[in-house]
């Protein structure tokens, strides 16, 4: 009895013990089926951040979000043909500086996203020269020691360029449409370059509400407390260099603020602004006030002294609006979010866009019918978008991979994207791609100064430079932003009542020399003196541009 009562107490101690290790056993497996269940979680709500960071990126660090990346294009041929699957600078090569809060501006560093790497790089000599400016503008800012000393000269009216200060300024009044606003504002920026002034723009305008500040830790507004009032001086104003010239004769004694008329009507004495004795004058000034509506650029370089330093900072010349504008103009926070909605909302699931601008300067003269035609007549022939099958007796290529061919259309009128849109919808192409068709707006007629359709109009230019393929209009400052920003060579369509052969289809459309705008009506005596016959040497890197009959373009330099 005793000896079974001692085995029974063993094989109780026993079982107690099995059903110990049993429990222990359960919990450790308990445990490592939760260790893989939380890793199991984890896995997937990181893959899903990763799939949703396109949508969320102004939550996630702006630094290291990417976009689905497009394949490399195949349409037509581009100077960025290879620039798709390449790193992304978001410095532009040393163009940006460091040290902007990208919360501020997102457009900054997130453009180079959506838009093609440029195959243009920088010269070392414009990002120094960048910098330098930069610095130069910190310290000669509104209300700086140095604005303060120089400001005393306009206060006084009979002030000359006496001035303790060594900061001199660049006033820049723009009018106009969007897009003479921009290629002016290039412009001046160019020439504040070249003469070591600080550029400065009118609160007036709605620059502010479309554009990020460009310069780091410092403004470029011109303060509410600045002595002139009225920035937009006319033709002919006392102030202006072209009045002086004509009513003293002479050079010397220049007052303190002078006013340059650089507009497609100028006179005679407005012109030799272009001039390099002009030029050595106008240096002394202390406040220089620009209005323009032309892409004056072209003038500067046939400005014998401008051009060492020019080709310094661009030895490649058809580069240079290029280069400006993506260092110069950022999408405001506002603007930068119209732009990438639309785009991840209609434009990211294709493989290639074509981008296509259609301006109509005379609806009466030149109807749907006509300019239609010109448009269709084009992208066919030039093959930028897919063949169609009318007949049926074709065979079609039936792909597994569906490829989708955007096509973005701006323009002020209606029409021109169903005449597309209905060609793919109701006949297939021949190679079996998709075509999709998108108009972000039809506003049917330009209203200048009006902020909210400047603000239509910046988001369809940024997306136009998205592009693969570009189509503009001839003569459109509109068109020339958009191939600046993104290092497009366009096709252009001429207009009629310029090109009497544009109606038919071998001249629908050309290709342009380069990306660089037109100087539309540059003054006659810069022509007869610096183009015609070419005796003078400083015209070797402007030529006649294809678009604007006697308009002058950047060209590359002659050897």
């Amino acid at each position: 009895m005793d000896g079974r009562r001692g085995g029974d107490g063993n094989d109780r101690a026993w079982l107690k013990l099995s059903v110990s290790s049993a429990g222990t056993r359960k919990n450790a497996y308990f445990a490592i089926f939760w260790v893989f269940l939380v890793a199991f979680f984890i896995l997937v709500l990181q893959h899903r951040a990763n799939f949703w960071v396109p949508f969320f990126r102004h939550i996630i660090d702006n630094s290291d979000t990417k976009l689905p990346q497009r394949p490399p294009t195949g349409i037509a041929e581009s100077p960025a043909g290879e620039r798709v699957n390449k790193n992304r600078d978001k410095f532009l090569g040393g163009l940006l500086a460091g040290g902007v809060n990208a919360d501020s501006c997102a457009s900054r560093y997130e453009a180079v996203k959506y838009r093609h790497p440029s195959p243009y790089k920088p010269s070392s000599y414009l990002v120094q020269k960048l910098r330098n400016y930069e610095e130069n503008h910190r310290r000669c800012e509104p209300h700086s020691h140095g604005y303060n000393n120089t400001i005393l000269s306009l206060i006084n009216a009979n002030s000359t360029n006496s001035t303790s200060s060594d900061c001199k300024y660049l006033l820049y009044r723009p009018f106009s449409g969007l897009g003479n606003k921009i290629v002016t504002l290039i412009s001046s920026f160019l020439y504040a370059l070249l003469t070591g002034r600080v550029l400065l723009i009118d609160p007036k305008i709605n620059f502010s509400k479309l554009f990020c500040e460009p310069f780091p830790n410092t403004t470029w507004i011109i303060p509410e407390d600045f002595p002139v009032k009225n920035l937009f001086l006319q033709k002919g104003d006392p102030s202006s260099y072209g009045y002086l010239v004509k009513e003293k004769g002479k050079l010397s004694s220049l007052p303190s603020f002078v006013y340059a008329y650089v507009i497609t009507d100028y006179g005679e004495e407005d012109a030799r602004f272009f001039f390099e004795e002009d030029q050595r004058a106008l240096k002394e000034v202390s406040w220089l006030l620009i209005r323009s509506d032309v892409y004056f650029a072209p003038g500067l370089y046939m400005n014998e002294d401008f051009q060492p330093e020019l080709f310094k900072m661009f030895p490649e010349t058809t580069t240079t609006f290029h280069h400006l504008v993506r260092y110069l103009l950022h999408p405001s926070n506002k603007a930068w979010d119209i732009i990438t909605r639309y785009y991840d909302t209609y434009l990211s699931a294709g493989n290639e866009t074509l981008g296509v601008q259609i301006r109509v300067y005379d609806e009466h003269m030149f109807p749907f019918e006509i300019v239609s035609r010109q448009v269709v007549d084009c992208i066919m022939r030039e093959k930028l978008l897919p063949e169609i099958v009318q007949d049926g007796t074709r065979k079609i290529q039936r792909n597994s991979t569906k490829k989708i061919k955007n096509v973005l259309l701006t323009t002020l009128y209606s029409g021109y994207d169903e005449l597309i849109r209905n060609m793919y919808w109701e006949n297939p192409t021949a190679n079996g791609e998709l075509v999709s068709v998108h108009q972000p707006s039809k506003e049917q007629r330009q209203i200048m100064e009006d902020t909210h359709q400047d603000m239509k109009a910046w988001a369809e230019i940024n997306l136009l430079s998205f592009s693969d393929v570009l189509v503009t209009s001839g003569m459109s400052t509109f068109g020339y932003v958009a191939q600046g920003l993104g290092g497009l060579k366009p096709w252009i369509i001429p207009r009629p009542d310029r090109f009497p052969n544009a109606l038919s289809k071998d001249l629908s459309c050309f290709r342009d020399i380069s990306m660089e705008p037109c100087f539309h009506y540059p003054p006659e005596s810069l022509i007869k003196k610096k183009m015609e016959g070419k005796q003078d040497e400083v015209a070797r890197c402007v030529r006649y541009c294809l678009d604007v009959e006697g308009g002058l373009k950047v060209d590359n330099r002659e050897s």
